[in-house]
Formats: C-alpha cells, structure tokens, sequence
C-alpha cells in the first residue's frame, strides 16, 4: 500500500507548490510552459520558485531535506536563488520516544541500559532526521553522549530512493539540461551520503582519524569514542561541554577573543585540508561549539563526523595552483589547470577558456582582499562548466560548500577577516612541500622503510641482475654469429654462382670470335 501512497503524496505536494510549473518551464518548450500556466490556475503560487521548493521538500519529510541539503551544496548544476533557498533547509524532526531508544541501545549492545550505564538520561538532548543523542554516564563514571540511530530508517530511504531514481530518470529524458545535469548520478551519490550517515561506525572512524590528526594543533577538540559501545546503528563517545558557536555574546561575556575563534577556524579548515586532505565537511554552527572550561578555554569543539572530505594530492595540487593562480590573475594557468587535469575536453582552446575564467574572476579585484571570498571564486569557476562541460568532481564540491561554510561563520564571528592572509602560507607550504628540497625530503623519509629492505638484497640483486644480462648478452652474441655464418653462407653460395655464370659466358664469348676467325 505504501508503494501507492507515497507517490500519490508526492504528486499532491508537487500540485500545491507548484513544482509541476517549476518542471515545465525549465523543459524551455513554449506549449509545455502553457500549458504549467493552465495548470496553475486556481492556485496560489506568488512565492518565489526556490522557496516553494524548500518548503515541498520540508513538507515531504526528513528524507528530501536531506536530498535538499545535499542538492543545495551542487551549486554548478542550480540556479543561485534556488540554491541559497535549498541551503536554508534545516532538519525539524521530532524524538521518536524513549523507550524506543533504549530498546535500541540494548538491542545493539547486547547488554542491559542498567549494566552498560550508571546513569541514562531518557530525554534526548538533540534530535534530527537519522538519530538522536541521549547523555549518559558509564560505570566508570565518564561522561558519554549516545547517538542513537531513527528505527526503521533504512526501509523508508530505500522507498524514498526508489522513488528518486524514477524522477530522476524522466528529468534526464525530458529536460534540456538533463544529460549534462546527470540526474541519476546525483542521486546515485545522495544514495552513498546517505547510506554512509546510516553506519555510525563509519562515522567514529571519521572522528577518530580526525582526532588523530587534530592532536598537537592545539585548537580544535574532538570526542573519543568508546569502541567498546560503538555498532552500527549505536554511538557512544566521550561528552563534550561548550557553548554553541551562535551564543555570541555568551562567548563574549565569558571572555573568549572571538576575533581570534575566527582565525583559529580558517586554520583548522585549512590545515585539514592541505595538510591532511581529510575534513570536517558538514561545519554549520550546530555542529561547533566553544569550550569555556580553563584546561581548553577558547577552544573548538567539533560535532556529528557522519559528513567527512578527503582531498587525493592531485585535487590539493589543483586547488593551491587555482587559487594561488587567481590572486595573482593568472587566467591562462587556471585555463590550463582545468585542462590538465582532464575535466575539460583536451579538445578545448587555452584562450576561449582563459577568457571565461577572466570574465567571472575579474570583478573580484575591484575589492580589497578581506572582501574576497574564496568560496565564491571556488564556485565560479565551477559555473564556467555549463559552456565548457566540466566534469566537477564531487569531492571539490563538498569542499567548496564547506568553505563557504567556514568562510560564512568566520566573517559572522570577526567582519574583518582576511581569509586570504590566512589561507595563503598554507597554499605556499604546501606547493614548497610538492615542489621544494622540503618535498624531496619528506618523499624520502616515505620511503626509507623500503629502502631499508632493499638495500641488504642490493648487492645480491645487482649480482643477479648482471648474470643474467652476461647471459643474456652471450645467448644474443651467439645468434648474431650464427646468423652471420648463415648469411655469409648464402652470399658465398650466390658468389660462386655469379662467377660461374660469369665464366661461362666469358668462355662463349670466345668460343664465338674463334669460330668467327675460322680457327675452329
């Protein structure tokens, strides 16, 4: 029953906010966008397009917000309006109830509430659209927070996945954009988000990497998790205490430089990104808060890994010579940045391309560079895919919606940042690191473990190797002279014939003026 229900509900959200208009008028074909006029008669529909978009998705439950969350971040396939629109989208879910969380946690555990924790507070303390987090204290009398994952989420994605994969499908085979905009790819890897949300293992190995690599920065604070009381579906790790990043002026009365907190989040961003390719990728201020107590006073404290980035060395190499290209208007090296590595046809021109980045870049550097926001540059020169075909790459997408991100609660925090003075020595260490004796340095230190191995085998293995090339090199001597005896051969062969034939006719020839002569 619900496989009729479901879309039914759909089509009826889709009636009242008008997103059937929404889908014909993009078809860009003149009768099709009569006829979405014909069929908004009746209806209310003054809000602008994007709003009434959030608001179906809102309606439509916890499922298409996150799809709207995520589409909001694909800001080269979007409208701007109905990208800013979608990025309002916040998660407003009831806590399903108590007892519901409780038989969870001992399903997963395998234990009792009562023998895993000396105190559980029933009442969650946050709730959103995949789990909600209860605060408890193990027997040991550590603190702990308890991510607890929604029952039943997993056969309402597949229902509402299905459903998707179907919309998406029709997009494709009746909007003009829908090749390029590639529809069920997009799907494909909200189906991935998702699913990876799903495992809570998956995500307290994210906040552990992140942990690790966040050890000795002297910034940022991430909560251990208790592997012991980690599945699945269940989350237990250390509680963290701090004051919401938005508490401003809580922050302030307690002392805290927030102009510093400002600066201190664009080099936590920045060095999980050049330094380590692995970022916190969901930064919006729930997910940070500040701590106050006086061993890590001014401190961040990040929250909720289930969204984490990574960056191979070839996407940093690309983003450090983009921006470093940018500030230094450079349009030709971003053109060939984008050709180089492949997203671009090979087949296009360095200066039809240098000229489109020109174009959206240009107007920055009308601006002092505290105004400029390097998540906008990110984002416009994505936008140069819809003349070029770029291929973006999903990895620079999340990284750019997280930038702006960060650059969005940085400039709240502190209205005078320069990101770029921030951002730059990272961008200069790090091509010093690729391309500098520092770089070649670090490669070989990579590498010492097997050049350790090698070299006691060095000698045996040179040995070895010259064994067999003199072998080798005997076996081809060999056939090269025996090739040559057998070509000697034959040229002996046809010498003596020549010179018998040769002969003969020398003794024909004489034979004929001896007869001529009448001596025979």
């Amino acid at each position: 029953m619900r496989a009729l229900v479901r879309p039914v509900y759909i089509g009826l959200i889709a009636l009242r906010y008008g997103l059937d208009g929404l889908l014909l008028d993009s078809l860009r074909r003149p009768k099709l966008t009569l006829l979405s006029r014909i069929l908004a008669t009746g209806r209310k529909l003054d809000a602008p397009r994007g709003e009434r978009l959030r608001e179906a998705l809102e309606k439509l439950g916890p499922i298409f917000v996150k799809f709207g969350q995520m589409l909001s971040t694909r800001r080269d396939l979007l409208p701007t309006d109905v990208a800013d629109e979608l990025a309002r989208l916040q998660d407003r879910v009831p806590p399903f109830a108590s007892d519901t969380s409780i038989r969870l946690v001992e399903k997963a555990l395998g234990k009792s509430i009562d023998q895993v924790f000396r105190q559980f507070d029933a009442e969650p303390v946050a709730s959103a659209s995949i789990a909600q987090v209860h605060f408890a204290v193990l027997h040991d009398g550590r603190e702990v927070a308890v991510k607890v994952l929604r029952p039943g989420m997993l056969n309402v994605i597949d229902d509402d996945l299905a459903l998707m994969r179907t919309l998406a499908a029709w997009v494709e085979r009746l909007w003009a954009d829908g090749k390029r905009l590639k529809p069920r790819e997009v799907v494909a890897e909200f189906d991935k988000y998702l699913h990876d949300e799903l495992d809570l293992v998956r995500e307290a190995a994210n906040a552990a990497q992140l942990r690790r690599n966040m050890d000795g920065l002297n910034l940022v604070l991430v909560p251990e998790m208790i592997w012991d009381y980690c599945t699945p579906t269940v989350m237990v790790m250390e509680r963290m205490k701090g004051v919401p990043i938005s508490q401003m002026q809580r922050l302030r009365e307690a002392g805290v430089d927030i102009k510093r907190l400002a600066r201190d989040g664009v080099t936590i961003f920045f060095t999980q990104v050049f330094r380590d390719g692995f970022f916190h990728a969901d930064m919006h201020p729930g997910n940070i808060q500040v701590s106050l107590d006086p061993a890590t006073f001014g401190r961040y404290i990040a929250l909720d890994f289930g969204i984490i980035g990574t960056l191979t060395e070839v996407d940093k190499d690309y983003l450090a010579q983009n921006f470093i290209a940018f500030f230094r208007r450079d349009y030709k090296r971003v053109a060939e940045l984008h050709i180089e590595s492949g997203w671009v046809p090979a087949s296009t021109r360095v200066d039809e391309l240098e000229g489109a980045v020109r174009t959206v870049c240009e107007p920055y550097f009308d601006r002092p560079l505290k105004e400029i926001s390097l998540g906008q540059v990110l984002l416009r020169l994505f936008q140069i895919s819809r003349r070029f075909n770029v291929e973006i790459q999903p990895q620079l997408v999340l990284l750019q919606k997280t930038l702006l991100n960060v650059e969005g609660l940085g400039r709240q925090l502190d209205p005078e940042l320069d990101l770029w003075s921030t951002a730059k020595p990272f961008l200069e260490r790090w091509m010093q690191e690729q391309v500098g004796w520092r770089g070649l340095l670090d490669r070989f230190k990579r590498e010492a473990p097997r050049y350790a191995k090698l070299l006691p085998e060095l000698p045996r293995l040179v040995h070895h190797n010259l064994e067999s090339g003199s072998l080798d090199l005997r076996r081809d001597l060999y056939a090269i002279l025996a090739e040559q005896k057998r070509t000697n051969r034959i040229l002996s062969g046809i010498a003596w014939v020549a010179l018998g034939f040769f002969l003969g006719l020398m003794a024909a020839q004489l034979m004929l003026r001896l007869q001529a002569a009448g001596v025979l």
